[in-house]
């Protein structure tokens, strides 16, 4: 914890998990932009990469509900 309280910006931590009904697989959301971007630009760069793992850490969609 910093001196106000918050965790420290790279404490690791699960990311956030959004059902969507049309999904079947669980998709990072970095995976998901960069599928969608790879359309419109033929080679993704070391950027890209690193945008997508940092997207994949904070949300990922899925269409199935989770075990309890």
């Amino acid at each position: 914890m910093t001196d106000d309280g918050t965790p420290p910006r790279d404490a690791a931590r699960t990311p956030v998990r959004v059902r969507l009904p049309g999904f079947v697989d669980e998709v990072g959301l970095g995976d998901l932009v960069k599928r969608v971007t790879h359309v419109a630009i033929s080679r993704p760069c070391h950027g890209c990469e690193r945008r997508a793992a940092t997207l994949n850490r904070w949300l990922i969609l899925t269409g199935r509900q989770r075990p309890h």
